[in-house]
């Protein structure tokens, strides 16, 4: 084996392990039309895939007042448990992660979604217990903040250089660069691929098998 580079990965949820986005862009743009306010595009309702939700939601609907922003999150949560199990992690994520995880690296979750949220996908997903630490919006900060990368990394004992940050939004990999830490980019969720390269990422990967490909040779 290589020598290692890296002792913490942190994955983004959301369109890197779990393949949500078009939903929840559907789900943003129904709880917008709800309250009244402009829909969005599918872009700019997918760009804030990874933000916290209110956060997220406040960029997607510009025009809603922020005294209607409580029902605005509302109905994204009414809309999102309609869908939340038709939504499947990406073919090959859990083959990656127990491979991952027999090399004995961390494993940790930094996302956007809320405690409840992402404890409800790891248990629908069956990958409760799998993960050694996770971060949320509501218990840190939302992307870009580095908050939740700086718990992680203090939790572990775990040093910048020594932590890899993987997501599929502008959003994670600016994280990692306030952070300090290295980002690989997925161009398969929310964002086009070609906004990476300003945020430096190691590389940007088309799909899990080239992840696993990647970090099996470099990580």
């Amino acid at each position: 084996m290589p020598k290692r580079q890296y002792d913490l990965i942190a994955f983004d949820w959301d369109g890197t392990l779990f393949d949500s986005t078009a939903i929840i862009t559907r789900c943003i743009q129904l709880a917008v039309a709800d309250v009244g306010g402009s829909v969005p595009t599918d872009a700019r309702a997918s760009y804030v895939i990874g933000m916290g939700l209110m956060q997220a939601l406040a960029h997607a609907a510009p025009d809603v007042p922020q005294d209607k922003y409580p029902l605005l999150g509302e109905r994204y949560r009414h809309h999102y448990m309609a869908h939340q199990h038709d939504i499947t992690l990406f073919e090959g994520v859990s083959g990656l992660l127990a491979e991952l995880k027999s090399r004995h690296y961390w494993l940790t979750v930094a996302t956007g979604k809320s405690r409840r949220g992402l404890d409800e996908a790891l248990h629908s997903s069956e990958l409760t217990g799998v993960f050694d630490g996770s971060r949320t919006a509501d218990e840190t900060a939302g992307k870009p903040s580095p908050l939740m990368l700086n718990e992680l990394m203090r939790e572990f004992g775990a040093a910048p250089e020594r932590t890899l940050m993987i997501g599929d939004t502008t959003h994670d990999l600016q994280m990692a660069l306030n952070a300090g830490c290295d980002s690989l980019g997925v161009s398969y969720g929310a964002h086009e691929p070609d906004s990476f390269a300003s945020l430096s990422p190691r590389a940007v990967l088309h799909s899990v098998d080239e992840l696993r490909q990647w970090l099996l040779a470099h990580a």
